[in-house]
């Protein structure tokens, strides 16, 4: 989906020589220094099998990155990393968390990212022959369709998606999130790991809950924050949480800019009502740059994902009500695309649900999700490439609620626009034994933003110490406060 968060990965091409299969199965990997622009870190390139059900068959590689351990002599294992997306890159997340993670987790364990198969340095996914090809596609549509007419132009134009990364592409058949939890596991054993210890966040939940019920006796330590709900999004159901989580925080980034004063307040919420007014009947100018309705449905969304942007989106809200009303406006840079998260996006995301086909059906859901707020569009209409995208058959569809050796923490954001905090709660449900944390603030995801919900995390990962039952971290204070610096989240993915 092209709605741009805040901050794209750099594209550092470090990975080794890709190094095959041994002869019990498990890769042998060859780390290799990544270079002078990734000091401290390793690098190194596997060969798993593309079909799992052909393990003998042929390949497909997997890059890896890893930090080792400050503190060798009590060194615990791998921590594995995953940023989210579906197709952010594993290799980027660790060499960002590598030193924003706690000391403690740096000493004790090889911080270890990977990029999932299909996704960034591993064997990559192509749509396009270029990203001149990128932008060309998606000329003469809009971020969504907010308009009847756009809606089959839009449709069709992503329903053609399909055949084209199909084309010659067999990983287009095996990029399922169950696959990538077979690759984890294997890595695990590559590494020498008898257990997994593992820290996902936003849709690396979703890999964290496939791999807990695939391998459920192979868990030392398992967190997932910013949590989708399995069954939600397996079924292709998740738009019944994204119509409604991303409103309840906006609400809250409306309330919290009325306490504080905002830019955009006073009675903010009915300055937005007439600013989405305003923009859904004619585009407004601001500086050079047009802006339309699902650009700024888009900003809003984006934004969500960490209150410390809350500022700038208010400031920004503030110069287009004022360039609607005539009022001159001040140009605000655009935020870059992120040029290569589509095509894995799609890849994963189609490969893990079975979507609707025909256009009548993705017409009558956007009704649905509209009805739930002007988000929920904005989220929908993202998956229609999956209409005319292979299922994988080896795709995992539960059960979610197989009980796991270890218990898993699970955390969550009372207001989290991004992944609701009743998907915290579900898959808290779901898993027996396992420990909700929560936030009681605001954004999406708490490590590295809330200092009680990362201690608690860190103590989990490095003593299995599990937070008291019920325990609720304190929300930080209001982001539009002048005094306060809000905390930045530990990533800020491509989508989820």
């Amino acid at each position: 989906m092209r709605i741009t968060v805040l901050v794209a990965a750099a594209a550092l091409m470090v990975t080794g020589a890709p190094v095959a299969l041994a002869d019990n199965g498990v890769p042998r990997i060859n780390w290799q220094a990544c270079g002078p622009e990734q000091p401290g870190f390793e690098c190194a390139s596997v060969k798993v099998p593309l079909d799992y059900d052909n393990p003998r068959g042929a390949t497909t590689s997997v890059a890896l990155a890893r930090k080792p351990a400050t503190d060798q002599a009590r060194r615990i294992g791998s921590l594995f990393l995953n940023p989210g997306g579906p197709g952010g890159s594993g290799v980027d997340f660790a060499f960002r968390a590598g030193n924003r993670l706690s000391a403690n987790l740096e000493g004790r364990f090889d911080i270890v990212g990977f990029d999932p198969r299909g996704i960034g340095r591993s064997d990559p996914l192509h749509c396009f022959a270029s990203e001149a090809d990128l932008d060309k596609f998606f000329e003469g549509v809009p971020g969504f369709p907010y308009q009847a007419a756009q809606e089959r132009p839009y449709f069709d134009r992503y329903r053609s998606l399909g055949p084209e990364c199909q084309d010659d592409q067999p990983i287009t058949r095996h990029m399922s999130t169950a696959d990538v939890a077979r690759d984890m596991d294997l890595l695990r054993r590559a590494v020498g790991d008898r257990k997994i210890s593992y820290l996902g966040f936003s849709y690396g939940s979703f890999l964290g809950a496939t791999y807990a019920n695939m391998f459920p006796n192979n868990i030392r330590a398992l967190v997932v924050d910013g949590v989708l709900n399995p069954e939600l999004w397996s079924s292709g159901r998740q738009i019944e949480s994204d119509r409604i989580a991303t409103k309840e925080e906006f609400r809250e980034f409306l309330r919290n800019c009325d306490e504080a004063a905002c830019v955009f307040g006073p009675q903010s919420e009915k300055r937005w009502a007439a600013l989405l007014k305003s923009v859904r009947a004619k585009p407004i100018q601001l500086g050079d740059q047009l802006y339309t309705y699902d650009a700024v449905v888009g900003a809003a969304l984006g934004a969500m994902y960490s209150p410390s942007d809350w500022p700038d989106a208010a400031v920004l809200f503030d110069q287009l009500s004022d360039a609607a009303a005539g009022a001159a406006g001040v140009s605000v840079a655009a935020e870059p695309d992120y040029p290569n998260g589509f095509d894995a996006y799609n890849g994963n995301v189609c490969a893990d649900t079975e979507y609707p086909r025909d256009f009548s059906a993705y017409r009558a859901i956007a009704r649905y999700a509209e009805a739930g707020s002007e988000f929920g569009p904005a989220w929908w209409w993202g998956n229609a490439a999956c209409a005319n995208w292979p299922v994988n058959q080896d795709r995992y569809t539960g059960p979610w609620h197989t009980r796991t050796n270890a218990p898993v923490l699970v955390v969550g954001n009372y207001f989290d626009g991004v992944t609701d905090y009743r998907g915290a709660q579900a898959v808290n449900r779901q898993l027996a034994g396992s420990r909700l944390l929560s936030y009681a603030g605001w954004g999406h995801t708490a490590y590295g933003v809330s200092k009680c919900a990362s201690d608690h995390t860190n103590a989990y990962l490095l003593n299995g110490t599990l937070p008291p039952v019920g325990t609720v971290c304190p929300a930080n204070p209001n982001p539009f406060l002048p005094t306060v610096a809000a905390a930045e989240p530990l990533f800020q993915p491509t989508r989820r």
